[in-house]
């Protein structure tokens, strides 16, 4: 065990080193540009700001009052009451919570496999290019992996026992249920598409966890938790929209974004500027245009739709960046040397534990669930990354397996020390 903090503790020094000489870099890149990638991260840093200021949140005039949900901003308002208006600054304080993200996957791997496990998949995230430069720019990703892989690890602890262990099955527990719930909502404060994974998860222990009664208690409880975590944030918007919304107002123009005459897999929301609906319409009104805007489109036009889907998905898995910040053999060497091999142990281990398929569900899920979602809004390697974090667990489990001595073996869920 201490041999094993030790590794834990150098591992995470390495993540935090890596990620602080990230910040210094990228803050010497971009000079006086907030981020590489111009648009959210001016989005966020001002609506921090007005926190700060105590000015409301909202942008833009006409405002834009449930643009984007409060969790990443409220972090860059922190930044800013304890340091002032520095990136730099920011950027270091991310550089913690990315440090602090491949801990919770260490977490993760110790939940659900064994302590060797846990640190391959700490030492996976505190390595990857990817995870370390995303760590540090003004964008939502890794407190979102955070956040994502703490629900997960959360929900590791009431998913289905193995039957051996028959008091493990009968105990009825809402804490973790409950837990769940509360972190998949402080996750969706962070990225509004993880909401959609509560009621998932509740569907899924329905049908397939025994005994029933057990199994709607613990997912009533779960959503419970979830909704009820969201209502202040709901509330809010009721006040300024007159809507009770639970994430954003801003689903609607996303997925136009997706799906439009001049669509391309990548995003691109010149159009939203171009109409100029907020002139004339309401936030909820101009949500709900685009949104039928989209759907309207897809059903006149199927066959783009479909292709559309395809070309989503590549951009999704596309093992190298798409975006031109990134361009250039080197970055695109760098990004696919890492996420390949990650993906074919990820595969690897799959495949060894393909059996038990609560312990991969919570590894390889969340890629597949932003896949699907990904498909019908716009595809990106951003919008992938924050997965990567659990699936690292996965692929820990396909490197124990190349090794010499037994292959990891799943701890049974529901039992057990943390």
């Amino acid at each position: 065990m201490v041999r094993g903090r030790t590794w834990l503790i150098a591992i995470l020094l390495v993540a935090l080193v890596g990620r602080l000489v990230a910040a210094w870099a990228v803050q010497q890149k971009v000079g006086d540009q907030l981020c590489l990638i111009a648009g959210d991260a001016e989005g966020y840093w001002e609506l921090a700001r007005s926190m700060t200021a105590g000015k409301g949140f909202s942008l833009f005039d006409p405002p834009r009052q449930v643009h984007r949900m409060p969790g990443f901003p409220a972090v860059l308002a922190l930044s800013m009451k304890l340091f002032g208006e520095s990136p730099f600054a920011a950027r270091c304080l991310l550089a913690l919570i990315g440090t602090a993200a491949c801990g919770a996957v260490y977490l993760l791997g110790r939940r659900l496999f064994d302590e060797r496990v846990a640190l391959i998949a700490c030492g996976l995230t505190a390595i990857s290019p990817v995870m370390t430069g995303f760590s540090v720019l003004l964008l939502s990703e890794t407190l979102f992996a955070l956040t994502l892989t703490m629900s997960v690890w959360c929900a590791a602890f009431w998913l289905p026992a193995e039957s051996r262990e028959p008091k493990a099955e009968s105990r009825y527990t809402v804490f973790w249920p409950f837990l769940t719930g509360i972190t998949i909502a402080i996750a969706t404060y962070v990225r509004p598409s993880w909401i959609l994974a509560g009621p998932l998860l509740a569907v899924l222990v329905i049908l397939f966890k025994r005994p029933r009664g057990k199994a709607c208690l613990e997912s009533a409880v779960m959503l419970l938790g979830l909704f009820g975590a969201l209502v202040p944030w709901a509330w809010r918007n009721h006040e300024v929209s007159g809507h009770w919304v639970f994430t954003t107002l801003w689903s609607g123009p996303s997925l136009y974004d997706g799906l439009n005459p001049d669509a391309n897999g990548d995003s691109n929301m010149t159009f939203f500027d171009r109409d100029n609906l907020m002139a004339q319409m309401t936030e909820w009104e101009v949500d709900q245009h685009y949104k039928q805007a989209a759907w309207r489109y897809a059903r006149q036009h199927p066959g783009r739709a479909i292709e559309l889907t395809f070309l989503k998905l590549w951009r999704y898995w596309k093992p190298w960046p798409s975006a031109a910040q990134f361009g250039g053999i080197g970055p695109a060497l760098l990004v696919a040397a890492f996420f390949v091999p990650v993906l074919l142990l990820a595969a690897r281990g799959w495949w060894l534990i393909r059996q038990r398929p609560w312990v991969w569900l919570l590894t390889l899920g969340p890629i597949l669930y932003f896949a699907a979602i990904h498909s019908v809004f716009v595809g990106s390697l951003r919008y992938r990354l924050p997965a990567e974090y659990p699936l690292c667990v996965l692929a820990a489990v396909g490197v124990c397996s190349l090794l010499k001595d037994q292959p990891a073996v799943p701890r049974p869920l529901g039992s057990g020390p943390l």
